[in-house]
């Protein structure tokens, strides 16, 4: 009898565990109108619907436990609810109302998923599908459109974040929450992602070392995937961009469909840029480069979870603007021929979600396969490494209620640097490099105004690296290494509503950055500098408070915001006055107390009654220097930035038509580091029309825009270019169109 009562307990429990739970209900307007085609969005299970004529919709196939649903149409603003599948059939009703302003987002880099007005950490959202936004030749140039994000250039084809005052390996990128690994540690490599299949980026000013580890000292930014197309649909859609400083063509086509249970999708992409011209007319030699990519994924959702596969493959071949590429190049071309670096990089990524009775389950891991050649005169080979990076982590979110969150972490990874054919340059030593990190994260909701969350993370690093070079040869000879470091960090923040309009954000975090192998081991030309590693290098540690304000009202929104990051052991290259044999400076990996302090505001109105006429503007500034008094290198100039535009949705045979100017004002820079020169500001402006029209019953979404509208000859403190006496690009008219199918 004893074993009948346990089988009928035993069953009982997998019968609950893997009951299918379905959630219906009804769209409609304030007024409730219903709203036919309003899209039904659930994170948990990548897996959305459409509702139907009569604004019915059905989700099926859901897990037990906590759920996070948006719906959204277009004109109102999306409404995101969490749901709790309590129960095997489940019925909520939804009301959306007119707004001209964009609606918050669900963002999923913070830990959980929630919308910005919910997590404790601020996290700032840019929408890539957005047909108004400027279109640009990089992404960095896209995502520098938010406020206190800037980035570092080497023309075009170059472009790494800057983010407060901090870059390279101190901001952490991520492709869909997997780390990029890619010999990001200098300036003149890219960051390694296009804009192809990206449908949002999510950027985390601020250490966030307690959900991501070593490298996010400075913020992070998540590059996420476009959403699996809603079930029983098949979607694709083809994109055309066309520039004509640099004679750019940007080219990618996609193709996504979803049955019951299984999604999946595949994009390929072409970029080509011709050497850019600056402002004036003259062109900069080398600034050329191409890139191919290709991505696909695959995945199933059902009551057990989610799986997802994801492949990503990116092609560059990028000139290197330098002294010797200047004398030898003396016409303008598209095809990198010497002097220029090719980039290979693979990543194979696996995403998985389990549900257990309301306990969540994730496992996600990567393998990422990247490629670094530097080619000289005559396609000679100087330069050739390979980086192979395995990630894994596991996240056990605990049974919860509607206000609290509970998760257990761990994340690992393994590296492994190789030089190939015995080129004649090594960067890098042949090493092998692993971290292992344990975390834990608790988040409440008290009296549903006040939203807390904290935690706290230990991480393990080792790295141990082969000898270089000859011993007899005591200058160039860098010692077999064998190096760990162990650290813990945390952070504590909170959210509090202090009425329905307004919020107010704060933050202390514990960060950290173990030194990474550029700075531990290097000892070589590395373009137009010597580049010398400490062996000796500690992990910079970082400790940050930070303060928001948030206003929503019907037609405006304000923020505010502060921060001050105080860094122990800042790791900088600094130059020591000295020149190589080769005639080079000499610059050497030091560290020193730093600190940068700084803020951000931005206000964006839709007037009463005239709700198709839009305003924004935003200003951000950044101090950063060392506790010696010096300025901290690559630190932005102040910046202000203005749009206005306006919207119309006649005659009938157009949507959403718009035409907008917009201002970026940097102000002059009078606080360069040691190793840096002042510079001037500017004010640039941009001009942009644009549409939807059906051609042929297909929608096409069309883009008309002039950047550097008068040709401004002028260079931002944070392009490298400035060394070799180089402007920013002048005018650009651009057109893009996206067709969908």
């Amino acid at each position: 009898m004893k074993k009948y009562i346990l089988l009928s307990i035993v069953l009982g429990y997998f019968a609950s565990m893997f009951a299918q739970h379905i959630l219906s209900g009804k769209v409609t307007t304030q007024a409730g109108e219903p709203l036919p085609g309003a899209t039904i969005y659930c994170y948990e299970l990548s897996k959305g619907t459409f509702s139907d004529s009569d604004g019915n919709f059905e989700l099926s196939n859901l897990p037990a436990g906590k759920i996070t649903v948006q719906f959204s149409f277009v004109g109102y603003a999306s409404q995101v609810q969490i749901v709790l599948m309590d129960e095997n059939v489940k019925r909520i009703d939804v009301a959306l109302h007119e707004t001209a302003l964009e609606a918050e987002e669900v963002v999923v880099s913070g830990g959980y998923n929630a919308t910005q007005h919910q997590t404790a950490v601020k996290i700032d959202v840019l929408n890539l599908d957005e047909k108004r936004r400027k279109i640009s030749p990089n992404i960095m140039e896209t995502l520098s459109q938010v406020p206190g994000v800037n980035m570092i250039s080497k023309g075009s084809g170059v472009a790494k974040p800057v983010i407060r005052g901090l870059s390279m390996n101190d901001i952490l990128t991520l492709n869909n929450g997997v780390r990029i690994e890619n010999y990001q540690y200098s300036d003149h490599h890219p960051l390694g992602v296009n804009e192809f299949g990206i449908e949002d980026v999510e950027i985390i000013k601020g250490p966030a070392s307690l959900l991501y580890g070593s490298d996010a000292i400075g913020g992070v930014i998540n590059f996420i995937r476009e959403k699996p197309a809603p079930v029983g649909t098949l979607q694709g859609d083809y994109g055309l961009q066309l520039f004509s400083n640099s004679l750019g063509v940007v080219q990618n086509l996609g193709l996504k469909g979803a049955s019951k249970d299984i999604f999946g999708g595949l994009r390929v992409g072409y970029v080509s840029h011709a050497d850019y011209l600056q402002g004036g007319g003259d062109f900069v030699p080398n600034t050329r480069f191409n890139e191919s990519s290709l991505k696909a994924n695959i995945g199933h959702a059902g009551r057990m979870g989610t799986f997802e596969l994801f492949y990503d493959h990116n092609r560059h071949n990028i000139g290197l603007v330098e002294e010797e590429s200047a004398e030898e190049i003396d016409e303008r071309g598209r095809k990198p021929d010497i002097f220029y670096q090719r980039l290979d990089n693979q990543m194979l990524s696996s995403r998985n979600r389990l549900y257990f009775n309301r306990y969540k389950l994730q496992i996600n891991a990567a393998y990422q396969d990247n490629k670094l050649s530097h080619i000289g005169e005559a396609n000679e080979y100087e330069v050739e490494m390979r980086l192979r990076t395995l990630t894994y982590e596991t996240k056990l979110h605990f049974p919860s209620d509607l206000y609290t969150e509970y998760i257990l972490g761990f994340q690992g990874m393994n590296q492994w640097n190789d030089n190939l054919n015995d080129r004649a340059t090594k960067l890098l030593p042949d090493a092998v490099m692993q971290n292992y990190s344990l975390f834990g994260l608790l988040q409440r909701t008290f009296f549903s105004k006040l939203k807390v969350q904290g935690g706290i993370r230990y991480d393990y690093r080792s790295v141990s690296t082969q000898a270089v070079g000859d011993p007899a040869v005591v200058d160039l000879f860098r010692p077999a290494l064998d190096k760990s470091y162990d650290s813990f960090s945390g952070s504590i923040g909170a959210t509090l509503d202090l009425n329905e309009s307004l919020l107010f954000r704060s933050n202390i975090a514990a960060a950290f950055r173990n030194p990474n192998l550029a700075e531990l081991t290097s000892n070589g030309q590395h373009e137009e500098r010597f580049e010398i590693g400490d062996a000796s290098l500690r992990p910079e540690n970082a400790y940050e408070v930070d303060a928001s304000l948030h206003l929503h009202k019907e037609n405006y929104t304000f923020d505010l915001a502060g921060f001050y990051n105080s860094i122990r052991d800042y790791i900088f290259l600094s130059p020591t006055g000295d020149e190589s044999a080769g005639g080079v400076p000499i610059y050497q990996y030091r560290q020193g107390d730093a600190y940068l302090y700084g803020g951000e505001f931005a206000f964006h109105i839709h007037p009463v009654n005239l709700s198709w006429l839009h305003f924004q503007t935003d200003f951000s500034s950044v101090i950063g220097k060392q506790r010696n008094g010096d300025y901290l290198p690559f630190i932005p100039a102040h910046q202000l930035n203005a749009e206005i535009r306006a919207e119309k949705n006649e005659p009938a045979f157009l949507q959403d038509a718009f035409v907008s100017i917009s201002t970026n004002t940097a102000f002059a820079q009078r606080n360069p580091a040691p190793n840096e020169t002042s510079t001037s500001g500017y004010t640039i402006v941009d001009a942009t029309i644009g549409a939807v029209l059906k051609v042929a019953r297909v929608p096409v979404a069309w883009q008309l825009g002039v950047n550097n509208l008068f040709d401004v000859r002028y260079v931002d403190h944070l392009s490298t270019l400035k060394e070799v006496e180089y402007y920013n690009p002048g005018r650009n008219v651009v057109l893009s169109m996206k067709f969908r199918f």
